[in-house]
């Protein structure tokens, strides 16, 4: 098939070409790929300028998308790609082979970067597929590209989620493009220039706030290194619903939520039925105690008072002590009322995943490619997904437009990119995002901050959109 660039694409691919190290800011839809391999192609074809890529991405993209995108088009299908998955013996396999585009999972970065003795050199090219992957300068697999790709010629970042947490988050994403030459050498540079501490404690702070005028200067600087476009303003997109479902605990699950949010412990005793709950205040009920629910630091008590939200909760042991039924039957009343139609449903934890799959034995749980086949066919009543495991680019418009989110996630890069699986080209319905939320719960907290968190990435993906609209006018008068 030809490729004729659609005008959006062609914008990315000029900037690209006009900068050989730039992010790639483009929203769910908007063909990040085959711009990326269009780029590729030109170095590789025409300037003679690159001969070997890798591809960085997550480990359902790396497996799926890339070498059949470089089938799809004409002007790639002669790219020879070599899939750096599975054993280890079969990664060393790949990445022995003679080819022209090498596609790895970013879990691998560091066994990859172990292998190649820390050097790139074999590559003309690095392609960072959900350049928001790399936001942590603590994680393992920026540290090992840190110095790395800087003698790489060419580098792409391509995300839709740049600021996924805010601002700071950006810092080292921007520095595996250029080195700090955009945001500075340093991320402590960086904090202090445009950043004041919030909460803190001593020397560990919780919160950095950006100073007066900090955002429009970071936007500033960014127009040469990024190009920036949102799916709504270049495509023909589906209307999208966004819905919420209250549900309310019973008389029992509120007072084992409230108790354990109070005392931040929850002694339990073991019976044939289930767990009984015990008074901590009481010393005859703690000599009775089998097993407990406790938590010492703030995202610990945040993370088992979510799990409580959903229905049940791990004690301190791994064993699954039942909390209510509210969420499950919340979602028998929507799957009856949509009957016939498909649910993607997103779960949280792996006790969420077991209740409802024992609710709704017709559900099946996402494990790769065939899933995606027979949901779009039409197969699948009910998919069950986690947000991490095909939050990214995987095409499931065909089959569905109903979105449930039985448990949320703190990450907006996630809840974005698993919201984008349905409302794309080819979507012929309005999507209906529907959350489940549990009345006067942390849930509410996590609804609302990341609806705080969007505004404060919208607000850098239109500075940056705006700029490139306005260059690219001027460029046309001229």
């Amino acid at each position: 098939m030809k490729f004729v660039p659609m005008q959006h694409q062609q914008l990315a691919i000029d900037f690209c070409m006009k900068h050989p190290r730039a992010g790639l800011l483009m929203g769910m839809g908007l063909g990040k790929t085959s711009v990326s391999l269009t780029v590729f192609s030109e170095y590789r074809n025409n300037l003679f300028t690159a001969k070997r890529a890798l591809v960085i991405a997550p480990k359902n993209v790396a497996q799926n998308v890339w070498a059949q995108e470089c089938l799809k088009w004409d002007h790639t299908q002669d790219i020879k790609c070599s899939l750096i998955l599975g054993s280890e013996k079969q990664r060393l396999a790949a990445l022995a082979e003679k080819a022209d585009l090498y596609i790895i999972n970013r879990e691998n970065v560091v066994w990859l970067m172990d292998q190649l003795h820390g050097s790139l050199k074999m590559f003309d090219m690095v392609i960072l597929d959900e350049l928001s992957s790399f936001k942590s300068t603590s994680a393992k697999r920026w540290r090992a590209l840190k110095k790395p790709i800087q003698s790489v010629r060419y580098v792409l970042g391509l995300t839709g989620t740049p600021a996924p947490n805010g601002y700071l988050d950006l810092w080292p994403q921007m520095y595996l493009l250029d080195g700090g030459a955009c945001l500075g050498a340093r991320i402590g540079d960086y904090r202090a220039r445009y950043f004041t501490m919030g909460a803190h404690k001593g020397h560990i702070v919780y919160e950095w706030r950006l100073r007066m005028g900090a955002k429009e200067a970071i936007n500033r600087k960014l127009r040469e290194l990024c190009v920036s476009m949102r799916s709504e303003d270049w495509l023909s997109l589906p209307p999208v619903i966004y819905n919420t479902v209250f549900v309310s605990m019973d008389r029992a699950g509120r007072a084992t939520y409230d108790q354990f949010q109070r005392d931040k412990v929850l002694p339990l005793l073991k019976t044939k039925t289930g767990f009984q709950q015990l008074n901590p205040k009481k010393e005859e009920d703690l000599e009775k105690m089998t097993s407990m629910i406790q938590a010492d630091t703030a995202a610990v008590v945040s993370g088992k008072l979510l799990q409580m939200a959903n229905g049940a909760v791990y004690d301190d042991a791994g064993e699954v002590v039942h909390i209510h039924d509210a969420k499950l039957d919340a979602l028998a009343e929507i799957a009856e009322a949509y009957a016939g139609n498909s649910l993607l449903v997103f779960y949280s934890y792996q006790h969420d995943l077991n209740r409802i799959k024992e609710r709704f034995p017709e559900a099946r749980v996402f494990e790769g490619t065939e899933d995606v086949s027979d949901w779009n066919e039409g197969k699948i009543p009910m998919l069950l997904c986690h947000p991490a495991s095909c939050g990214h680019g995987l095409n499931l418009q065909q089959g569905g437009h109903l979105i449930i989110w039985f448990g949320l996630t703190w990450s907006l890069e996630l809840y974005q990119q698993a919201n984008a699986r349905l409302p794309r080209p080819g979507q012929t319905e309005r999507v209906v995002v529907t959350h489940l939320l549990c009345r006067d719960t942390v849930e509410e907290k996590v609804l609302g901050a990341l609806q705080e968190k969007d505004s404060s990435q919208s607000s850098l993906l239109n500075a940056l959109k705006g700029y490139l609209m306005e260059t690219n006018h001027e460029e046309e008068k001229t």
